[in-house]
């Protein structure tokens, strides 16, 4: 087992309920001496943080042993039907969408990973996966009874190489798919698989309105209500679904609100794309935007060019403050998120919002957005009434 955070730490638990014997390597190994792990192996499981490139991974490669990432793994242990949901953006909130409007429990990037399923679940029960590119690179026979792409933009540059790569990983979600599957798509989206085509778009018609605010999100409605529809719910429960979900934490999550100010915390916006989106939903009101973060080899132009007269103020920190800088005219350096949230708040007008909508990566000052998202809230918290 290579990489031992999470994920790797379910797959060996669950393959050692099987009486595996299990070598656990931790991903930083990899000189001369460590590559004799491999030695008497016949599988490796990698956690999807570690690349192809780590030197026991290409070793393994290299001997032609298989990889599984540990997505593979779960699929194969687990006997529950897959509803998988994979995009550059919004896979977090419609997977979790789906779960709600299915009644069915969520894995894989989401932060569950599946093999934690293992042993735990009715073999019928549906299983909603959210799988981003790093999973999908190591996959070999999964195959999701319903496969979700909900759009494809440039994302994970630093990991990937080429957009053709990070698009040709996303794709793979639907490489297994046979005639009785599902392959739902943007209308339009070239997929050559011989699943069922099921196109969605924002305009398309709901069952209900969604909840959550945004463009983006009645798209990601959109996608929901098409793969729970292709799952057989009725349309009744889709529509409870889209009134009642209440989102995801980091994504457009109200932090709250001083002197008639309110703060938004999109630490999950970790691309433009996903910050363009952001934007888009604020666009009647007057915005403080917050953006920075550790770089992922991104072009900030279009995010610039995209910001309209209501965006008061730009406020940049971390490893991508130079980028922002130099294509963001007039922004103002924070450094870090406390100074700009405390710059933003202290210029801020009643009926403003300061949005945390990063457009980057948060390694270079944080561990995961997620303690970027829980520390600008706790930022929020501490301002004064």
């Amino acid at each position: 087992m290579l990489g031992l955070a999470r994920s790797g730490r379910a797959a060996a638990a669950a393959l050692e309920r099987r009486g595996v014997e299990v070598v656990r390597a931790d991903r930083e190994l990899g000189n001369d001496g460590e590559l004799s792990l491999l030695d008497g192996i016949e599988l490796v499981v990698k956690s999807p943080g570690v690349p192809a490139e780590a030197p026991l991974v290409a070793t393994a490669h290299g001997r032609g042993m298989p990889v599984w990432g540990e997505v593979e793994l779960g699929y194969r242990l687990l006997p529950n039907p897959l509803l998988g949901v994979t995009g550059t953006n919004g896979k977090t909130t419609t997977a979790e969408w789906l779960g709600f409007i299915l009644d069915a429990p969520v894995a894989g990037n989401v932060g569950r990973a599946l093999t934690e399923l293992d042993g735990a679940l009715a073999p019928e029960q549906l299983v909603v996966c959210e799988l981003s590119s790093f999973q999908l690179e190591d996959i070999d026979e999964l195959r999701p009874r319903i496969a979700v792409l909900l759009n494809l933009e440039p994302d994970h540059l630093d990991r990937h190489g080429s957009f053709d790569a990070y698009r040709d990983a996303k794709l793979r979600v639907f490489e297994n798919q046979t005639s009785g599957d599902t392959a739902v798509v943007p209308r339009g989206f070239p997929v050559d698989r011989p699943a069922r085509r099921v196109e969605f778009t924002a305009d398309d018609e709901l069952p209900a309105e969604p909840s959550l605010r945004g463009a983006h999100n009645r798209e990601n409605a959109a996608a929901a209500t098409a793969a729970a529809r292709a799952a057989g719910a009725p349309d009744e429960a889709i529509a409870r679904g889209l009134r009642e979900f209440r989102g995801v934490p980091h994504r457009l999550e109200a932090a709250g609100e001083r002197r008639g100010v309110r703060y938004v915390n999109d630490s999950k916006a970790t691309n433009v794309a996903a910050a363009l989106r952001a934007l888009a939903a604020y666009e009647e009101e007057p915005v403080r935007l917050i953006l920075g973060g550790s770089r992922k080899g991104e072009d900030f132009a279009p995010l610039a060019a995209a910001l309209g007269p209501n965006v008061r103020a730009v406020y940049v920190i971390g490893e991508t403050a130079d980028e922002l800088a130099r294509a963001i005219p007039d922004v103002i350096r924070a450094g870090d998120l406390a100074t700009a949230l405390d710059r933003a708040a202290a210029a801020a007008q009643p009926g403003e919002v300061v949005l945390l909508s990063p457009a980057s990566a948060s390694y270079d000052q944080y561990a995961n957005f997620e303690e970027r998202g829980e520390e600008f809230k706790r930022l929020v918290a501490n301002l004064p009434m």
